[in-house]
């Protein structure tokens, strides 16, 4: 099965991310960030405005639209109440990250199974097949980006095609740029360059100079285009935009420059083999092509410093460190792989033994702790609860047999096949263990239409999603001679003393509870309906 796995490593990878991925697209509900996409997919579309998109009816320009242009299109083609098809092209990315560092990995070091290994480990780390779910934008700008900076190592260490990867680095680093500003240009493309240069030197680059220019051209015409286009059409807004942004990045999310210090823990199964191969002076005399892992390992840490410097920290700003991070751990495991069964040193089978035991522990535990730690009122828990049960239980098993006679080639497979079970398998429970009985969409209220109807004091972006339309929203300092004498009014539980003070001469008659929190109960999306009248 290996050498099957290993002659079609692009078959391999696709299987892999579909059966991660493809297969509960519509499973998790629509995450706030995923709404704000999805809703300005919805006008653009509704509204026939490609160029200045928005958010409810107000200008959204604080992400560029190429990511929301690919999610409308699908929208157009398959529906755009279609969960599935508008988040296909966001998942479809991590195959082509995937790739991506396959292509990347074989230039480092021309070696096919190292470089299925790097894909295989970044498509199974935690933050790398999450991302396309809590914030859709990222994995098109770094992917993107991971795609102009293969053609720029080309175009970098190769003599031929020089012009032809100065331009399409130039061209796939513009859409990096209009996926999502220049986060990836700092988080990315800058490590790399730095990297680059002490790894490897930039030898010959004065003979490229003027395919050079072309390709900062390039990244910065595409890049920016839309940029010039608003500032043309709506500068008032986008100067208001831009400097709220800029601020957040020294004022909101504030944490200290140590909070990144523990990334490689964002890898998930991966998380040991990620922090030994940073152990340079440990793996430099151990590894293939020394040059080759120091670039990677210099990417890596160079990333992290970089990102570290910024006030503003989330987890999910370590995703664009992964990908350098997953070459960087091929090396370690590559390493076992060829070494692992004939040594005799504790310092190298110590850490693989430890690891790779607590993954099979872990495997094992599964199905038990499900079992005893989850409620098992739906007849759907226990298929999906067996298959995951059972591929757990026998991956552990596996691991620990595969383990005891030293192939960690089979076992590192099975690591990745414990990840994907997992999500294949497990992934269907979350349904089954975390359904809100007390779920109403706020979808059924806009069929209602014998009176106007308005949401008090704002609103979240999953409520605008699920209502399928722009929403009209009273404030403050809205004027109730604005308001009819009879209207529908939505409002947040903290918020029904404060509407009541503002139309304290009408009268206020509760209709309903819209709770749209299928799996979770939060507050947020959480409206009472009232009838008010005069």
């Amino acid at each position: 099965m290996i050498k099957i796995i290993e002659k079609h490593p692009f078959v391999a990878l696709f299987i892999t991310v579909s059966l991660m991925l493809f297969t509960h697209l519509n499973l998790l509900d629509v995450s706030i960030m995923e709404a704000r996409n999805f809703i300005s997919a919805r006008e653009m579309i509704s509204d026939n405005n490609w160029l200045l998109p928005t958010l409810n009816g107000e200008p959204r320009y604080q992400k560029p639209p190429l990511p929301t242009w690919i999610t409308a299109v699908f929208g157009m083609i398959f529906g755009i109440k279609n969960i599935y098809a508008l988040r296909f092209p966001a998942m479809f990315m991590v195959f082509v990250l995937a790739i991506e560092i396959y292509f990347l990995s074989n230039k480092l070091v021309p070696k096919k199974q190292l470089s299925l290994i790097n894909a295989l480990i970044a498509v199974t780390s935690f933050y790398i097949f999450a991302i396309p779910i809590e914030e859709p934008w990222d994995i098109y700008t770094h992917t993107f980006m991971l795609g102009g900076l293969y053609f720029l190592f080309l175009f970098f260490k190769d003599e031929k095609y020089v012009w032809k990867n100065a331009i399409l680095g130039g061209i796939l680093i513009g859409f990096s740029i209009m996926s999502k500003g220049p986060v990836s240009l700092y988080a990315l493309l800058l490590p790399f360059i730095i990297s680059y240069g002490i790894a490897y030197k930039f030898e010959n680059l004065k003979r490229k100079i003027i395919p050079l220019i072309l390709f900062i051209f390039l990244f910065l015409l595409i890049g920016y285009w839309w940029y010039v286009y608003v500032k043309i059409k709506d500068p008032n807004t986008l100067s208001t935009i831009v400097q709220k942004e800029t601020g957040n990045w020294a004022s909101y999310h504030i944490k200290p420059f140590y909070y990144y210090w523990d990334f490689f823990i964002q890898s998930g199964i991966w998380t040991i083999p990620a922090f030994v191969s940073l152990i340079y002076p440990y793996l430099k005399n151990k590894v293939i092509d020394l040059k080759a892992y120091k670039f990677t390992w210099l990417w890596t840490i160079i990333a992290v410093i970089l990102v570290s410097l910024i006030p503003e920290k989330k987890p999910r700003y370590l995703m664009p460190v992964l990908i350098p991070l997953s070459l960087n751990t091929g090396f370690y495991i590559f390493y076992l792989i060829q070494n692992f069964k004939d040594s005799k040193s504790l310092k190298i089978t110590l850490p693989a033994y430890f690891n790779f035991s607590l993954i099979a522990v872990i495997s094992i535990l599964l199905p038990a702790g499900i079992y005893f730690a989850t409620p098992k009122d739906s007849i759907s828990f226990w298929p999906y609860y067996a298959l995951t049960a059972v591929c757990s239980l026998l991956i552990g098993i596996a691991i620990i047999t595969n383990l005891l006679k030293k192939k960690i080639k089979n076992v590192f497979y099975l690591n990745v096949a414990f990840m994907v079970s997992l999500l294949l398998f497990g992934s269907p429970l979350i349904k089954t263990i975390m359904t809100n009985k007390n779920y109403n969409s706020i979808e059924k209220l806009s069929s209602k239409t014998n009176y106007p109807v308005y949401f008090y004091n704002g609103l979240s972006a999953e409520l605008i999603w699920s209502y399928g339309k722009k929403i009209k929203i009273i404030t403050a300092d809205t004027s109730i001679n604005e308001i009819e004498n009879k209207f529908y009014l939505a409002v947040k539980k903290s918020d029904i003393l404060s509407a009541k003070q503002k139309f304290s001469r009408y009268t206020f008659q509760q209709i309903d509870v819209y709770n749209n929190n299928s799996t979770r109960n939060s507050e947020r999306l959480i409206r009472y309906l009232f009838l008010v009248s005069k």
